[in-house]
């Protein structure tokens, strides 16, 4: 069977008779990013354990720095724990063409789309699972969630990338975020007019509160809602179009390293232009956040890539890639064990009480430290648990 290749436009293509040694289809510095957003998703709030927890023990400048970066912007604004949730869609767009490809060399087009098709709707049913199933009755069931927004990001991503070039891909993303934008920016909302981006008043919460059934985490709207789920869709368009730069065979590894470079420093500067109108606020995934977010993802990516890759420095990743190979089963297992509970049961009590001031540290970092060990058997098993 010939092998797989994307061409420098972004075109899914097979080569008949000829094997790609060019660039492994799974680039370790993929899977060590995944687990680093992975270590802050499952572990933001023992993050913020920490954080208190060394409160107690100084209240420098630096440790209100942290503790600010720790915790979401309340509206407006960007802070490091924003970052996380778009990171982990955009590292699901790179993944995408990396992953696809492989299939399609293998088994055909039909493969692919029963891999599509497959995939997404395993992602929904366990968001719908994560937010408690059908514990409760209708209509107390959450339709639209974190998970849930990464399956529709990841089915409507991989089905454009399959039937459009590289440019058409950026066009597609160009025009939902402007798209959007024109959307929150001209449409009227009842009462309210248009042009608010107030919580509640806006379009993207009126169309929640009108047309969203289920659960609303919100009261009246979704951050994770209907419309605001399209600019979502733009965040992981932006990772395919990184993941076929990292795959493609006609760029050397500084030139790739160049152009995310730039990529990241453009999106950012531009996402904050764009904020002075559009506000760059996460629970509207607004489309100035969209770029925002972008941009650091790729500056992290570029940093990554470099570091693991090129420069072949990967012990220090270890852990990322314990993670990053589990990503999906360490989420879930560290929403269904209470790693924090587990973790005082072996260090708290009198252990506690001898570090002093350093009690809640100590419990908070051995919670962490059991996560990791987790995932290091996981891994050392060569079991790999994925959608």
């Amino acid at each position: 069977m010939g092998s797989l290749a994307v061409n420098a436009d972004g075109n899914l293509a097979v080569k008949a008779g000829i094997t790609s040694h060019g660039v492994s289809s799974r680039l370790v510095a993929v899977d060590a990013l995944r687990g680093f957003d992975m270590f802050w998703i499952i572990g933001i709030e023992g993050s913020r354990g920490v954080v208190r927890a060394i409160r107690q023990i100084s209240d420098s400048p630096a440790v209100e720095f942290i503790a600010r970066q720790m915790s979401h912007a309340k509206w407006e604004g960007f802070t490091f724990c924003d970052l996380i949730f778009p990171l982990f869609i955009f590292v699901t767009g790179i993944s995408i063409p990396l992953s696809l490809t492989r299939i399609l060399g293998q088994s055909g087009m039909r493969a692919v789309y029963f891999r599509i098709i497959r995939r997404f709707m395993l992602l929904y049913a366990l968001g719908v699972f994560y937010y408690g199933g059908l514990s409760r009755p209708w209509p107390g069931i959450r339709l639209l969630g974190v998970l849930q927004r990464i399956a529709i990001c990841y089915l409507f991503a991989s089905l454009i990338f399959c039937h459009f070039r590289l440019k058409g891909i950026l066009a597609i993303c160009a025009t939902i975020l402007i798209g959007y934008w024109a959307m929150m920016t001209f449409v009227p909302v009842p009462d309210v007019g248009a042009g608010c981006f107030e919580p509640g008043r806006n379009l993207a919460n009126y169309i929640d509160a009108q047309y969203l059934p289920g659960i609303k985490v919100s009261g009246t709207w979704d951050p994770e809602g209907l419309l605001s789920t399209l600019p979502a869709i733009g965040t992981c368009l932006l990772g395919v179009c990184a993941g076929i730069l990292l795959r493609s065979q006609s760029l050397s590894d500084s030139k790739k390293i160049a152009i995310l470079a730039i990529a990241g420093v453009a999106g950012v500067v531009l996402g904050y232009l764009w904020g002075l109108q559009f506000p760059v606020i996460k629970k509207l995934w607004t489309s100035s956040f969209v770029l925002v977010a972008g941009g650091y993802s790729c500056l992290l990516l570029a940093v990554f890539y470099l570091v693991i890759e090129v420069w072949n420095y990967r012990m220090w990743a270890q852990p990322f890639i314990w993670i990053g190979m589990n990503a999906l089963a360490l989420y879930l297992a560290y929403q269904i064990v209470d790693f924090q509970k587990l973790a005082s049961r072996l260090v708290g009590g009198n252990i506690k009480a001898w570090a002093g001031n350093y009690g809640d540290l100590l419990v908070c970092v051995t919670a962490v430290g059991l996560c990791l060990w987790l995932a290091r058997f996981l891994y050392s098993k060569r079991v790999f648990i994925k959608a």
